[in-house]
């Protein structure tokens, strides 16, 4: 998991091939009026969720992994409160793999809770467990940009 500013960018084009296409994307899109939706940005290898928002309780989140998509979700406006568990030591999930929605969800919590500012990006890998918009009713404007693990 990392979560850093977009400033910084260029320190992770080097972990992925695709990586420094989705922060170009950040970089050069005007993200304050792109519509919200699905915006294809390389096939189904690289693209991008816009959503604006409020979020869910915090007693309401769920933990959840991917297997084919890392994430780099990056706050456009307001803060978004996300948490992170380390998949290994995650139980079996309550709410299983599905193929069709690309995630699984588990009944874990987590402690490890932080702030993501407008400006910043979180990447979450597939053995990162995640849950993100813990907001309540706080309204954010995101995006997050799915990355194929297999580039």
């Amino acid at each position: 998991m990392v979560l850093d500013k977009l400033s910084n960018a260029s320190r992770y084009t080097c972990l992925h091939p695709l990586f420094a296409q989705a922060f170009k994307f950040l970089q050069e899109t005007n993200l304050a009026t792109i519509e919200t939706g699905v915006h294809e940005i390389e096939d189904r290898k690289l693209f991008a969720i816009i959503s604006e928002g409020a979020g869910v309780a915090k007693d309401a989140y769920k933990l959840e992994v991917h297997r084919k998509y890392i994430d780099i979700q990056y706050v456009i406006s307001g803060t978004d409160h996300m948490g992170w568990k380390d998949l290994a030591l995650c139980a079996e999930p309550n709410d299983p793999y599905n193929e069709e929605r690309e995630a699984a969800f588990f009944p874990d919590k987590t402690s490890n809770w932080f702030d993501v500012p407008a400006g910043s990006f979180t990447i979450f890998y597939p053995d990162d467990a995640h849950a993100a918009m813990v907001t309540g009713d706080r309204v954010v404007r995101k995006v997050v940009l799915k990355i194929a693990v297999e580039a």
